[in-house]
This record gives structure tokens, sequence and C-alpha cells, in this order.
């Protein structure tokens, strides 16, 4: 498996012909590129790189990114260094378990599921935190969490963009995806980078990496969260609030209060 929070793989970095959207605030640009879905070509060339067959939905020139130039740090989020996070040996016994459970909960309905679980992680779960540009500054551990209370200010939003990396249906037996959201106010800025995975009737799974920046002191502050609950539970919960149960299951936002948290680490840097 890959590192994590390394460096830019430059070889399969987008090109630089589509600018995307940024903004520049105070000494710390963060840039968007939002573009088609991959083609068969690149999609081929992909595949020998990962060394997996990619999700059905790859936005592989897609990135979102946040540079500050005066100190040299930079991290961005980008779709093959996301899925070079994916486990590729098969031999996870968490993974394994879930496969075997999806299979047999399917197997009257779906002859040939073992055509779908690969020897790989087929759900394409990451736990990807992002990659840091070479020569940046590097994030230390740290007990210093995210200021929400600063957060839920209503100051104005100077800059706001979402961008998918990629997404798989599961052969419809759920959703996987992997997205990024960002928001800069005049003060702050907040990324979120979100795999999101429901595996109907088996597990639901939430891997959050959120990048906090304070244009005031130079503080860059991440946190990687991950969270996972039997579907089952979930259900249960959702039913026992009288809410509309597939449409809840179908966002995560509504879901990410209702799964345990089973990892988490927050790390911090300053820039000048």
């Amino acid at each position: 498996m890959a590192p994590n929070g390394g460096r830019y793989t430059t070889e399969h970095y987008p090109s630089a012909a589509d600018a995307g959207h940024s903004i520049i605030a105070k000494g710390f640009k963060v840039t968007t590129k939002k573009l088609p879905i991959l083609k068969a070509e690149p999609i081929e060339k992909l595949t020998e790189a990962l060394g997996i067959a990619p999700p059905e939905m790859i936005f592989g020139d897609n990135i979102m990114a946040v540079e500050h130039a005066a100190s040299g740090f930079g991290i961005t989020f980008n779709t093959y260094d996301a899925l070079n996070r994916v486990d590729k040996t098969g031999n996870s016994m968490l993974q394994v378990a879930h496969s075997k459970e999806w299979q047999s909960t399917r197997e009257k309905k779906h002859e040939g599921i073992t055509e779908v679980v690969k020897p790989f992680d087929w759900s394409y779960s990451t736990d990807y935190k992002g990659t840091l540009r070479p020569g940046s500054p590097q994030f230390q551990p740290s007990t210093t969490p995210i200021p929400i209370e600063l957060l839920k200010r209503p100051d104005p939003i100077l800059f706001f963009d979402e961008v998918m990396l990629y997404e798989d249906e599961m052969a419809d037996n759920g959703i996987t995806m992997l997205s990024c959201k960002i928001r800069v106010m005049p003060e702050r800025l907040l990324l979120l980078c979100r795999f999101f995975m429901r595996l109907d009737n088996v597990l639901l799974r939430i891997r959050d990496t959120r990048v906090y920046v304070d244009f005031g002191t130079g503080e860059v502050i991440r946190e990687y969260q991950a969270k996972e609950e039997k579907y089952e539970a979930v259900r249960q919960k959702l039913a026992s609030t009288g809410q509309d149960v597939p449409a809840q299951l179908r966002d995560a936002n509504n879901l990410t209060d209702l799964l345990p948290v089973i990892d988490k680490t927050l790390e911090r840097l300053t820039v000048r």
C-alpha cells in the first residue's frame, strides 16, 4: 500500500492545460479542477499503474489543492493517490468477512456474485489523507482539535467548491464514493475529503479527512476520522425516528452522527 500523506506522484498529476478554479486568501492558494470522467485510454493507464480494476466512475483529472507559496506548504487530493491506498492484497480479514456476508445475502438474486468479490478491497475503501507537495513542511502528531466554534460563525463564504474523485455502485448493491469540498472564509478555510460506503444489508462506513487553516496564525490542522457500523443497526436507529429510511441511507451527512468512531488522528503544522 502506498504511503499516506506523502509526496505528489507527478506522473499521475492532472495536466496543467485546465487551470480550474482558484482563489488566493492571505497567502494561501486554493485550486479545484472538475473535468469529465476518464475515457478508455486513460483508464487503461490508470489500471496498469494501480494494479487493480478501477471503480466504475473515475474522475482522474479532478483535484483539490491548498498551497502556501512563502513556506512551500502544499497538499492536494487526487484520484490516483487515493486509489493507491486501497488494499490490493485481499488479505484483510475484516474485508473478507464483509465480502462473504454480502455474498451470502445476495447469492439467490445474483448468480456468479463471486466475480464481483475481487482479490482486493472491492469497496475501494481508502484512508487517504492527501498528498504533500515536494519540500512541504511535514505534519506532526498533535492533540489540538479543529476549532469547531470558529467554523460555526456566520462568516461570509469567499469560495466554495465540491469535487468528485471516484464512485462505484458495487454491482447495484450499495455505493462507494470519494469526494472533496472546501469553503474559504475571510480568516480561515476548511477542506473535507470524505469516503462514504454503503453496502446494503451489511455495513456503512465513513472516513473523513479535514484540513483546517487559520490565516492569521498560519496553523494548519489535519484530522482523520474513521467511522463504521452494521447496516441493520443504523437502519433501526433511523426507523425509530420515523424518517424516510431509504432516503436517509443515501446521504452520508444524515448518517455521520449514527456511526461510532473506530479510528482518529490529529496532526498540525505552522507556516510562516
